[in-house]
């Protein structure tokens, strides 16, 4: 008795999950949102395609929203069809990034991707000059008889270079095949005579 009681509910259940999926289905259709919607998701996919093919994917995307008449309700409506890339999506060197402003710092301050608001010293320096990455040593100091001639001859080889590095706590020794310098407190690169950069942190 309780198991065709049960069976007849439901029934009666889904008969009117059916009859609710009907109206709901046929309303939805009919709405201009949904046209809005549909030549929306178009629309997003066109540049989608667009984007995988060869060049600057921010410049195709903007070519075609140039080329697209699209009314600001469609925007509105379908905000949630665009969205951003997800962190594992796109070339990798997208998400490279640069230190802004670049700075330098003693042993005793954070290295990594530096901002104004995030005080660091960039660990990725490259020089313009001589073009070669820039080594740093923590704890160490250049000595005064360091000079352009024994950079240039022995950077980056540490067994090397420890002939003119002197230890000193907090201070941090940087340099290329051109140039040097000794830096005890976080500091931004500000400097003309060096020719650093940040050469981008992953």
């Amino acid at each position: 008795m309780d198991n065709i009681l049960h069976m007849k509910c439901m029934d009666d259940i889904d008969d009117l999950l059916d009859e609710v999926e009907t109206k709901f289905m046929n309303k939805k259709t009919a709405s201009p949102e949904n046209v809005h919607c549909t030549e929306s998701t178009k629309a997003v996919k066109i540049l989608k395609n667009k984007q995988d093919k060869k060049g600057n994917p921010l410049d195709d995307l903007i070519d075609d929203i140039l080329d697209i008449d699209v009314d600001k309700n469609e925007l509105h409506v379908c905000k949630d069809l665009i969205r951003s890339p997800l962190p594992n999506e796109g070339n990798k060197n997208d998400h490279a990034r640069r230190c802004l402003p670049v700075f330098l710092g003693g042993s005793s301050d954070s290295i990594g991707l530096g901002s104004s608001a995030n005080k660091r010293s960039c660990d990725q320096l490259r020089c313009t000059s001589c073009d070669f990455r820039v080594c740093f040593f923590d704890n160490l100091s250049w000595s005064k008889d360091t000079d352009y001639l024994f950079l240039r001859n022995n950077v980056p080889d540490l067994q090397k270079l420890k002939s003119r590095l002197i230890r000193k706590n907090g201070c941090r020794a940087y340099c290329c095949q051109c140039t040097w310098r000794n830096v005890t407190e976080c500091e931004e690169l500000s400097d003309p005579s060096l020719k650093w950069v940040c050469g981008k942190h992953s």
